[in-house]
Parts: C-alpha cells; sequence; structure tokens
C-alpha cells in the first residue's frame, strides 16, 4: 500500500488501546465506542498486512509487532503534536498597532477578549502614527484614524464634544481653560462652528499631542477638553468626566480595524475581529 492510503486517524486509537490494553478503557478515553474503536485498529493491521494486537479472554496483549513498532510510533506522534502546538501558538499572537488616542477605547475591549478568547495573545505597539503599511510594518493588526478611510472594518466615527471633571462643572466654560488635542485649534473651532448663538473666545488654551493627553489633563481638573465622545464614554460613565452640552459634532474622521493578509495566522486574526467586532 502506499504512503497516502496511511489511515493517520487511526493512530491515535492504537495508541491508546496499547496503553489501556482494554477495549472499552480506550473507547472511553477517545470517546468513541467500543466497535469505532476496533475498526480503527483493524484498518491499521490491515495496511500493515500483521496484527497489533493478541486477543485474549482476559484482554488484549500487544503482538511482537506491535511491541517493536509502538515505540517509534509513540515518538512520531509526539512530535507531531509538538509541530502542531509550536505552529498554534504562533498563530494565537496578534501584534497589534493602536494610535495612543483609541486606547482609552480598546483597553476595556481587550479585557474581555482577554476572559472570552484566553488562547489569544495580543502583542501591543502603541504610536501617534495613524495609519499603516503592512509591507514595511511587522504587525498584524492595525487600528488606523482619518478621513476617507474604507479598508477594513469601521469601529467607530470620530464625534466631538466637551469634557471636564464633575467639580467644574459649575465653572462657566469662558472661564476655564481650553485643552486642545493638537497643537492647532481645530477641533475646538469646529465644536464652536456649530453652535447656534453661542461663542467663545479662546483666552486661555493648552495644547497636546494627543487627545489621550488633552483627555487627562481634564480628569485632572486642568479644564475643559474637546473629545471625541467614544473615546471619554468610558469616563463619563464612572464619573471621572462630564458632558456640560449634549451636542456632538462629527469630524468626518472614523477609526477603523485593517488586518494583514496571513495565512499562517488566519485564524487567530479572524477570531481577533470578531471578538473585537461583536462587542460593538
Amino acid at each position: 500500500m502506499s504512503r497516502r492510503s496511511f489511515p493517520h486517524n487511526a493512530v491515535d486509537a492504537f495508541l491508546v488501546t496499547a496503553r489501556r490494553l482494554n477495549l472499552t478503557h480506550a473507547a472511553k478515553d477517545l470517546c468513541l465506542t467500543q466497535g469505532a474503536v476496533s475498526r480503527k485498529i483493524a484498518t491499521l493491521e490491515a495496511w500493515f498486512g500483521f496484527p497489533l494486537f493478541e486477543r485474549h479472554a482476559r484482554g488484549l496483549r500487544l503482538s511482537p509487532q506491535g511491541s517493536a513498532l509502538l515505540p517509534d510510533l509513540q515518538a512520531a506522534y509526539e512530535q507531531l503534536l509538538t509541530v502542531v502546538d509550536q505552529a498554534r501558538a504562533q498563530q494565537t499572537v496578534v501584534r497589534l498597532k493602536v494610535p495612543t488616542c483609541a486606547m482609552r477605547w480598546l483597553v476595556p475591549k481587550l479585557l474581555h477578549l482577554e476572559r472570552e478568547q484566553p488562547e489569544l495573545q495580543i502583542a501591543l505597539t502603541t504610536t501617534t502614527d495613524h495609519t499603516v503599511n503592512f509591507k514595511t510594518e511587522s504587525c498584524d493588526a492595525a487600528i488606523v484614524f482619518g478621513t476617507h478611510l474604507s479598508a477594513g472594518d469601521l469601529l467607530f466615527e470620530e464625534r466631538l464634544t466637551p469634557v471636564m471633571n464633575p467639580f467644574r462643572a459649575s465653572s462657566a466654560l469662558d472661564k476655564l481653560t481650553l485643552l486642545h488635542p493638537t497643537r492647532d485649534k481645530t477641533d475646538w473651532s469646529l465644536w464652536l462652528s456649530k453652535q447656534e448663538g453661542f461663542s467663545l473666545a479662546m483666552h486661555k488654551n493648552q495644547h497636546f499631542d494627543t487627545m489621550d493627553l488633552a483627555i487627562t489633563a481634564a480628569i485632572q481638573g486642568l479644564g475643559v477638553a474637546i473629545a471625541d465622545e467614544t473615546l471619554v464614554e468610558e469616563d463619563v460613565r464612572a464619573g471621572r468626566l462630564v458632558r456640560p452640552y449634549d451636542l456632538s459634532v462629527k469630524t468626518g474622521a472614523s477609526y477603523r480595524l485593517v488586518l494583514r493578509d496571513s495565512r499562517g495566522k488566519a485564524a487567530g486574526l479572524a477570531a481577533f475581529r470578531a471578538c473585537l467586532l461583536n462587542q460593538g
């Protein structure tokens, strides 16, 4: 018989039966019927052309050929399992690139992911870069941010709203320091332009390199930040921040999840994507 016809799926049945020397116990270990185990062993014996067991009234005994074959077959099977485990472990490591500003949204998702998919390992790289180039970067997945994006899966659209520490909520807005998530005043200017009959002179300002830093400063009471409502959702729910105005303004930008086209990690990436998107 050819090597291709070798009944690979019968090897485990032989190894377990050789250890147990009892078909009933082997069948229980394999979650099969006794008849199914017997058929697998018979198939293997037919392929080798010699018996693997001697049947006696009191049970089974390995045949001389079965005894000689067992150590090498056991070693080969263990080696196969080692290779499979190593390959599976590699698949479950997802190297994820994330802009710093998205971490406030992502961390609760990762905690949920850790509970639901404990076999997935997420290796995080945080950056102020909002793009990714899979040809030159080693990450498997990335959260990207920008306008006119269409690749990957939409996570959420950016909507700006003012937020501040609850203890500063009674202060007049024009008396507070405006916290800007960029070195210009674009975000505050956009939000103010959508307020009918409301104007605000930007006399006191602090500028930050990321939205996350501006939000952190607002939590600590430095002033009122203009921030994405999704990114501050957990902080508002926990009472660390309040929104003095209900209105939020869409900027046209969005956060999206993009994945590398990787056959070797397809299963791990698919599980990561499904778990992240299904959380809403």
